[in-house]
């Protein structure tokens, strides 16, 4: 099977309330981009993909008014896509919500969240992802309570070969330092966001090592945000949450072979699966954000992965459709695992 992780960006603004498309010249949440080009775009890369799985990170929006899953349906309906069911977990208040949509003839899906209900208080061993995480972020001898933004999303699946898997869905974020009033303020506020962020992936290890510990086979997947030599405040904090999320050394350790080769090569090319406008610079930045972990016992029926990057894939590029395709729907790239499960 072929499972994959796609952060489509804004997708939520090409649904109304209802969860219907709005296929029109209205300009989606994507710059100068409308919302008729980026949804056509996606079903051009949603039908190239041919997944069983994809796990979308910056899913539609899930509160009172509007939903995710039936959002997604249409969309699946509108491409006459196999990945015709979809579910969320914990919805959260960025109007980004995790969703895996999914083959429902290839496996059968479960939101299987794990942890204790913490409350306000807190506590120290992997809460449940809607809970809060008690943790000392440095050395002032207090801790801090930490919560996800958008709660990772957790799911029991069952393929139709008889496969048992565990799914997590991630979406970790440092905020931008919003509110400074010069440089100083900026640090202070991009160092303690980064702190909150390597919390998170602590959290997520320790959810990691518990399904792992118990032999269970786990693939996590998302955009993570980070990795090895993102930014200048890795080596203030000495690991990037990519390496706390993998783990280092042991039985216990996750592999995606891109994440390997960017901690391999701090200096040379890394693959990348996002690519960014840098107004100030008027250049273009790509960076590997988006990743597909599995555990030790899935390695050997892994049968590859790809990313879906038109400018590090000659045979992408070749075809305009496709690479325009992929240029028009997300500032993100899909990646793909094709699995033998």
């Amino acid at each position: 099977m072929r499972i994959a992780t796609y952060n489509v960006e804004w997708f939520n603004s090409l649904f109304d309330d209802d969860g219907a498309l709005l296929m029109d010249g209205g300009w989606s949440g994507r710059h100068n981009v409308t919302r008729e080009q980026q949804t056509l775009a996606l079903g051009a890369v949603f039908t190239a993909l041919k997944a069983d799985a994809v796990m979308i990170i910056e899913a539609p929006d899930e509160n009172r008014k509007r939903h995710a899953v039936p959002a997604l349906q249409a969309f699946a309906k509108a491409f006459d896509l196999r990945t015709s069911e979809a579910i969320v977990g914990f919805h959260n208040d960025t109007q980004q919500e995790i969703a895996l949509l999914y083959d429902p003839y290839v496996m059968t899906v479960r939101h299987d969240p794990r942890g204790e209900v913490s409350g306000k208080k807190g506590a120290h061993n992997s809460p449940r992802f809607d809970s809060t995480f008690r943790i000392d972020l440095d050395v002032d001898a207090k801790e801090d309570l930490v919560q996800f933004s958008k709660p990772p999303l957790e799911l029991e699946v069952q393929t139709a070969k008889g496969g048992a898997l565990r799914l997590i869905g991630a979406h970790l974020k440092s905020k931008a330092p919003h509110g400074a009033r010069n440089d100083a303020e900026a640090m202070t506020l991009s160092v303690s966001n980064r702190r909150k962020q390597l919390a998170q992936a602590i959290w997520l290890r320790q959810r990691i090592e518990e399904h792992l510990d118990a032999g269970e086979n786990l693939i996590l997947l998302g955009d993570l945000n980070d990795g090895p030599g993102l930014d200048q405040y890795e080596d203030l904090f000495g690991r990037s949450s990519v390496e706390i999320i993998m783990g280092e050394t042991g039985k216990n350790c996750l592999f995606d072979p891109h994440a390997r080769q960017g901690l391999r090569r701090r200096l040379g090319p890394v693959p990348t699966s996002a690519r960014f406008y840098l107004k100030g610079k008027k250049r273009y930045l790509q960076a590997l954000l988006d990743y597909i972990m599995i555990s030790p016992g899935l390695v050997e029926k892994a049968q590859g992965w790809h990313i879906w990057n038109p400018f590090e894939d000659p045979k992408l590029y070749k075809v305009p459709a496709l690479r325009e395709a992929l240029l028009t729907a997300s500032d993100h790239f899909p990646v793909t695992l094709d699995i033998d499960v």
